[in-house]
């Protein structure tokens, strides 16, 4: 659970394509490092009062930074699941195709709708032309 939840601030700034242009335009008010040294020291003292150990042995309190350093992120597997090849991206793919198979009369019912109050509309105005 903790590499995915440090993943999920995107990729490293130096590696990031859009960060500095997101930060010029204001988009993003801090970079995805920035976000993710935040997580972490407001998630670590949680943990720990919790009584959670966090898999991480390279997690420590750095006092002269005044922020928690973290362990190395294993940046392959991130671009792994972003490519589509992450462990639960055959079942998310199955889940998506099986919820468009069965919502398929409700996109046909409302076709039907549309086309059932297009053709009234066509029998008003051409029974207030005639």
């Amino acid at each position: 659970w903790w590499w995915p939840s440090l993943m999920m601030f995107g990729p490293s700034d130096n590696d990031s394509k859009h960060t500095a242009q997101s930060m010029q335009w204001k988009i993003k008010r801090k970079t995805n490092d920035e976000l993710r040294q935040q997580f972490v020291d407001v998630t670590v003292p949680q943990a720990e009062f919790l009584g959670i150990t966090v898999p991480d042995p390279d997690l420590k309190w750095n006092e002269e930074r005044g922020h928690y350093d973290f362990g190395e992120i294993n940046w392959d597997e991130f671009w792994e699941v972003v490519k589509g090849n992450g462990p639960c991206n055959e079942q998310r793919l199955h889940a998506r195709i099986k919820a468009h198979e069965e919502g398929a009369w409700v996109r046909e019912a409302a076709m039907a709708y549309a086309e059932k109050r297009r053709k009234r509309k066509e029998r008003k105005v051409a029974a207030q032309v005639a």
